[in-house]
């Protein structure tokens, strides 16, 4: 039986707002430009052999398309910790972080560890609220 009161956490895994645009039309190549990828980044990021594996019209490969959206809720969930400052959530994307041994989060995500970030950033925003 669900109770009145819901975990932070579990408010955490869809962004309040939609500050990048990435959730209206074409996600997956919003994504891309947000990020600055080329198709061979996005290959490697995402455990393709082939960069021609990667398409974002409407041939778009399911669990390229649904790691890309996956990828689209961490970067708005960064724009909602920046009150929608888009440059200043590019820039955090860019610039390496010493929380994350160094790298960017633009690397980690590049390197094809999304999921590590995703989970870094969920456990930021969750201490931040009481």
């Amino acid at each position: 039986m669900m109770t009145d009161l819901v975990p932070n956490e579990l408010l955490q895994t869809v962004p309040q707002h939609d500050y990048l645009d990435l959730f209206s039309g074409n996600t997956a190549k919003k994504v891309v430009d947000f990020l600055e990828f080329d198709r061979y980044q996005v290959a490697k990021a995402m455990g393709l052999e082939d960069k021609t594996q990667v398409r974002f019209d409407n041939q778009i490969r399911r669990d390229l398309k649904e790691r890309l959206e996956e990828i689209a809720v961490i970067c708005e969930l960064m724009a909602g910790y920046f009150h929608g400052d888009v440059k200043k959530t590019a820039l955090w994307f860019r610039i390496k972080n010493p929380a994350l041994g160094g790298i960017s989060p633009r690397d980690m995500i590049r390197y094809g560890r999304y999921k590590k970030l995703a989970l870094f950033i969920r456990n930021a925003l969750e201490g931040m609220h009481p």
